[in-house]
């Protein structure tokens, strides 16, 4: 059975007083519910927490202080999380509270953990109602936004459909006669900056926003996921989506798939390091597809251990693709340059490769405008 993964955005579950709009609340049950009773296995991903707690605490502007967002965003979890209790009890299905941190899905172990969980539930017959935990979690309260958790989420399952449910019909771009109009269809590989957007402004209310919207599609795609952004407030939404109908604008998904340990490190573990490498070593990872020794290493940024994710860039400063080192950062800069023999007079322990090939993403670069 397929798995659709809907995100419903602050600003349309929200209103300007803080308060949840009950009746989008209603419709999105209704509507998840009724994928369920289609075959589907929905999950669902919720913004709205540290609004909610805002209302609830009389707070009238989002403050800008961390502790009063967490502080705020713990009345607000309890409050969202029991309404949707009330609202799927009245349809006999059960929800599940998940919070998530990108910490979480960053520790392959954990990831896995998080999938199986998931999975275990969805096989139970139970609605995931997964937020970020943004009570300790400071970074996803700066930083990050549940466009892309609801990404990754889709991403981790894997999910057939990703719908980011907004306040609006979809993404607009800039028509013939200068006026927005709706965005039907993005193609395949499409990369972020191609995307020509309208202003259209936003509600202050959320983390995310139209950037981050697309950001989350792109990444999604590149997995085989196909992506539609439309309207949180029409009226059997996901149903359609999932039955193929055309709503929003849709993100057409990648041809290949990655496994599910390169789509890991690709969209899940972050980079706490750089590497330069010279021509030749680039283009022998980018074309041959083989692992990166000492040698073709022209230089080390950032303090990281073996196990690490790395950047690795070419000698233009372009984005080849990311790995795990096998060094640390400190070894690295010993070995640099260096060939195999060479390494292992220095590093008598160390292996062959800075990154073997199997553990190596390429980065796609946009295309030319």
């Amino acid at each position: 059975m397929s798995v659709v993964v809907a995100k419903l955005g602050t600003s349309t579950l929200v209103d300007e007083e803080g308060q949840l709009r009950t009746e989008v609340l209603e419709a999105r049950v209704r509507d998840l519910v009724r994928l369920r009773r289609l075959g589907y296995r929905p999950i669902l991903v919720t913004s709205g927490a540290t609004a909610c707690g805002l209302g609830r605490l009389g707070i009238r502007e989002r403050p800008t202080a961390l502790p009063d967002l967490q502080a705020a965003s713990a009345v607000g979890q309890g409050v969202l999380f029991q309404r949707y209790l009330e609202l799927f009890r009245a349809h006999d299905v059960i929800p599940a509270q998940v919070l998530l941190t990108s910490a979480d899905l960053e520790r392959r172990s954990s990831y896995v953990n998080a999938r199986n969980t998931l999975t275990r539930l969805l096989d139970l017959g139970v609605v995931p109602v997964i937020n970020e935990n943004d009570t300790t979690a400071t970074d996803e309260l700066t930083f990050g936004d549940n466009d892309v958790l609801a990404a990754r989420v889709a991403i981790l399952m894997p999910a057939t459909w990703l719908v980011l449910l907004t306040d609006r019909e979809g993404l607009y771009g800039v028509g013939v006669d200068g006026a927005p109009g709706l965005i039907g269809e993005v193609p395949s590989a499409t990369h972020p900056e191609e995307v020509a957007l309208a202003d259209m402004g936003g509600s202050g209310l959320g983390r995310g926003g139209v950037s981050s919207k697309i950001a989350a599609a792109t990444m999604a795609t590149g997995a085989g996921v196909t992506c539609v952004i439309a309207s949180g407030r029409a009226e059997g939404v996901l149903a359609a989506i999932a039955s193929g109908h055309r709503v929003g604008t849709r993100f057409a998904p990648a041809e290949r798939r990655e496994s599910a340990f390169k789509l890991w490190l690709r969209y899940a573990k972050p980079s706490l390091g750089r590497i330069g490498v010279d021509a030749g070593a680039a283009q022998a990872l980018r074309r041959q597809g083989t692992s990166l020794l000492p040698v073709g290493i022209t230089g080390v940024d950032g303090a990281f251990a073996a196990g690490d994710a790395v950047d690795v860039h070419d000698a233009e400063d372009r984005l080849v693709g990311k790995g795990i080192s096998g060094y640390s950062s400190d070894d690295l800069r010993a070995v640099a340059g260096m060939k195999s023999d060479e390494v292992r007079r220095v590093l008598p322990d160390a292996g062959t490769e800075v990154i073997h090939r199997d553990q190596f993403v390429l980065v796609e670069s946009p295309s030319p405008r």
